[in-house]
């Protein structure tokens, strides 16, 4: 079968691009970072020889999957429940995450019983049950000896309001001491309501507490979607996969949602620097990078809206839910009030496309990646603006790659 030298230069391209990715790691979180851009070169056929020694080296220290190093919390034989803790999960799944981690966490120090939480929707009123997003059985063996978990509460509790306490996330022992068992002890029935102040997923170190180990064990080992969802995002993947494997490219998915960025918060600079970038502006830098038309492109917007044609224009294969969601499956996740169930698909695609793009920095963006380095998947490319024709050479692997700051890297090594 004769080989058509198009489809050798642009493997050679693909390569070659990668390769430089993979050397230059330099990039800082989102929020926090000045960013520059590569002007496109044109690669001559020397250079892409010499690349291919780095390109292999650095595809066996990104991909290799990562092994938890912390210890499982030793278990606890409680006979009899000291008080309980009930909840609900708001927002989406990297909300969830974050949102039962503390949970577990401030469970396992106060021994007390945590109620499986509920969902509540974006709209006032919505609410699911856990198991109809999460495996709740795996969640409660996962669990088991580290604390007593059930799925409702006790009857004679039903009637009574529970103390609430409002949480920060990632809650520290102090705060716990300090907030939580007073109000414990004088009601050993809680409701946690968790805040987000800031987007804090650094890492603090391997971990060398009971908490520590708690905190890791919760947030990457027993939150796990229910077998549906995770059918319906593995068969969206597939497809997208093969699409790009038709062109021997890349399967790029990007977190670009239109109604988000018309929010308060995307159009306020932080220190100067971009929280969101707009369909025209992750056109020109995944052009910078080096992706082509060949691309195949999964977006977190669930319909298409006229403002992502300049994307399309130059990544024809772009490709949102509503193009890859199984035609029987559409009824059950593009139904309105389903949007935690469309984040859910999105949480999926984005942890395991082979190049991650965050056109929106924050919680969704920081969980995402902890999933992609627990598991290896560490080409998270980060966006920026232009500046100017011959900019600095940098690169755009996210920090939490780059300088392992990710809390991830404080529990898998």
């Amino acid at each position: 079968m004769a080989v058509d030298p198009r489809q050798v230069v642009a493997g050679f391209l693909t390569m070659a691009m990668f390769a430089m990715l993979g050397n230059m790691i330099k990039r800082d979180h989102f929020d926090s970072v000045q960013v520059t851009v590569h002007e496109t070169s044109v690669i001559q056929f020397d250079a892409l020889k010499a690349e291919e020694k780095s390109l292999m080296q650095a595809s066996r220290e990104t991909s290799q999957e990562l092994k938890p190093c912390w210890a499982k919390p030793v278990p606890k034989e409680i006979e009899q429940s000291k008080g309980f803790i009930t909840l609900s999960l708001t927002g989406g799944p990297e909300h969830h995450i974050s949102q039962v981690t503390d949970a577990v966490v401030i469970a396992r120090y106060l021994d007390a019983t945590l109620v499986l939480p509920d969902i509540r929707g974006t709209e006032l009123g919505q609410k699911r049950n856990f198991e109809d997003m999460y495996d709740a059985d795996k969640f409660i063996t996962s669990l088991n000896g580290v604390i007593k978990v059930v799925r409702e509460l006790p009857s004679d509790l039903a009637g009574e309001n529970p103390a609430v306490v409002k949480v920060p996330n990632r809650v520290s022992k102090d705060f716990i001491v300090n907030n939580v068992v007073p109000l414990f002890q004088t009601k050993s029935y809680l409701r946690l309501a968790t805040f987000f102040p800031k987007i804090n997923l650094k890492a603090n170190g391997k971990p060398t507490s009971d908490l520590d180990s708690t905190a890791c064990l919760a947030m990457f080992g027993c939150l796990e979607m229910k077998q549906d969802i995770l059918e319906v995002a593995d068969r969206m993947v597939e497809r997208l996969k093969i699409l790009s494997r038709n062109t021997g490219s890349q399967f790029i998915a990007v977190d670009l949602r239109v109604e988000v960025l018309e929010n308060k918060s995307c159009k306020e600079k932080m220190n100067g620097r971009k929280p969101c970038y707009s369909p025209l502006e992750i056109r020109d830098f995944l052009r910078k990078v080096g992706f082509t038309a060949d691309n195949t492109i999964y977006l977190t917007q669930t319909w298409w809206h006229e403002n992502l044609n300049p994307l399309k224009e130059i990544f024809p294969k772009t490709y949102t839910k509503d193009d890859l969601i199984p035609a029987e499956k559409k009824g059950q996740f593009l139904q309105a009030g389903g949007a935690e169930l469309q984040r859910a698909l999105d949480f999926q695609v984005c942890s395991k496309s082979d190049v991650f793009v965050p056109a929106i920095s924050g919680l969704f963006y920081g969980n995402v990646a902890g999933q992609r380095i627990a598991s290896g998947r560490t080409q998270i490319l980060v966006p920026s603006p232009a500046l100017g024709s011959s900019p600095a050479t940098s690169d755009f692997i996210s920090t939490y790659i780059s300088k392992k700051n990710h809390l991830a890297y404080s529990c898998f090594c």
